[in-house]
């Protein structure tokens, strides 16, 4: 088939047919111009933002990580030798100060539970128990924090006299999985039993921890307590 010939018509079409690619993406930016700058003004706002929220964070985390290390250290300083009920009501201060004013640090959760310690040292047991409970809901799912909150929390309610609270503490950490603290546990639970004047549960349950854990320390106080 012969090839069209070019018409004197063609020649006169517009030129807006003939423009390249790169001419026409050109005129779409200038006829678009102001939306163009409406979206580099919100990319450039995300970009500050952005910055500014992990530069907040960064310095949170690292004021928070130091006031942290401050309280740790005054109760340590507290509790080496014989505890020292102002210096640790004073540490107990600093952990306070972690969680109020850097809420948002990584480190924070961590403060709740030390906080929690002081006030049970203090013999301020519902506002430990409390702050154990806070804890407690932070580290859900996770046994080992878990087992470690729930034993804190039975020494307080037995230190209290609320011996079935204790209880009840002691008997979900044996039954959390993945968990080295069953042995503590149990033992604990047949101390509890007999101050909650229940002899015969705690003969049990001695007896139950003798047989599991033969190779415990703790055996021959077992024995002894039978």
């Amino acid at each position: 088939m012969a090839k069209k010939k070019v018409t004197r018509k063609d020649l006169l079409k517009s030129p807006d047919e003939f423009l390249s690619l790169s001419e026409k993406a050109a005129l779409f930016f200038s006829s678009h111009r102001r939306h163009f700058e409406i979206v580099g003004y919100v990319l450039v706002g995300i970009a500050v933002v952005y910055l500014a929220v992990n530069t907040y964070f960064r310095y949170v985390n690292k004021k928070g990580q130091e006031a942290y290390n401050k309280a740790y250290s005054a109760l340590s300083e507290a509790t080496r030798e014989e505890p020292d009920i102002q210096k640790i009501g004073e540490a107990g201060g600093l952990f306070s100060t972690v969680v109020d004013e850097y809420g948002h640090s990584k480190v924070a959760p961590l403060a709740v539970p030390q906080l929690a310690w002081t006030k049970s040292l203090q013999k301020e047991y519902d506002e430990a128990i409390s702050l154990y409970k806070d804890f407690l809901d932070e580290i859900s799912g996770d046994p080992l924090y878990e087992s470690l909150t729930r034993l804190a929390l039975a020494t307080c309610y037995e230190s209290k006299g609320e011996f079935k609270a204790a209880v009840e503490n002691l008997e979900t950490v044996m039954i959390l999985p993945e968990n080295p603290f069953t042995e503590m546990a149990l033992f604990n639970l047949a101390r509890v039993y007999r101050f909650d004047h229940q002899p015969e549960r705690a003969k049990e349950t001695l007896k139950k921890f003798i047989e599991e854990y033969e190779d415990s320390p703790f055996v021959p106080m077992a024995k002894a307590l039978l």
